[in-house]
């Protein structure tokens, strides 16, 4: 392992610690977190490939190969079926009993992400995001956060089942960033 991929790793793991302090809405913690080595990128990598190539989606392709070229990743996920008790309608439902009896209802259609999904707990998830990504700045760490490497790792079960969405944050330290000038896919 060379210093800079212990470095990578290192960060990731401050990553994971400040994902996990970020504030939650109302105190309660939602949040799953998994950190993958450069050696477990290639499963995920293909995994999302495959996703591409299945559903024809460019951007899943174009995606794989940054994940694959990483030096590792942070993947953060949140149960948002867990009704944040406000009845705020912003999950699109009159209040937290309308939004938790729409949860039993079995969706028809197959999506990446598994839905309705209480507000407060995706706020959570993106303030939760923010927080990693300063963090991997403050150290310098190439990072992109990936909608595509999230399904990815739902597709793999890396979450629990009641892990709703998921994205990923891949790293690089390189001395180009493997995230900036890349391809554009339809």
């Amino acid at each position: 392992m060379t210093p800079e991929e212990k470095a990578v790793a290192t960060v990731a793991e401050l990553m994971a610690l400040t994902a996990r302090t970020a504030p939650k809405g109302k105190g309660t913690d939602t949040l799953e977190i998994c950190v993958l080595a450069k050696k477990d990128m290639k499963k995920l990598a293909a995994r999302l490939e495959k996703l591409g190539k299945e559903k024809d989606i460019g951007f899943f392709l174009r995606d794989a190969k940054n994940l694959a070229a990483s030096d590792g990743c942070v993947l953060i996920g949140c149960r948002g079926g867990e009704a944040g008790g406000i009845s705020c309608g912003g999950c699109g439902f009159a209040d937290c009993a309308d939004f938790t009896k729409a949860l039993r209802k079995k969706s028809k259609r197959e999506t990446p992400f598994a839905g309705p999904n209480c507000i407060l707990r995706m706020a959570d998830l993106g303030i939760a995001i923010g927080s990693a990504v300063k963090t991997a700045q403050i150290h310098n760490v190439d990072n992109r956060v990936m909608y595509s490497g999230g399904v990815a790792a739902r597709d793999l079960c890396l979450f629990s089942k009641d892990c709703t969405v998921v994205y990923a944050i891949p790293l690089s330290a390189t001395g180009k960033n493997i995230f900036f000038d890349r391809p554009s896919s339809h």
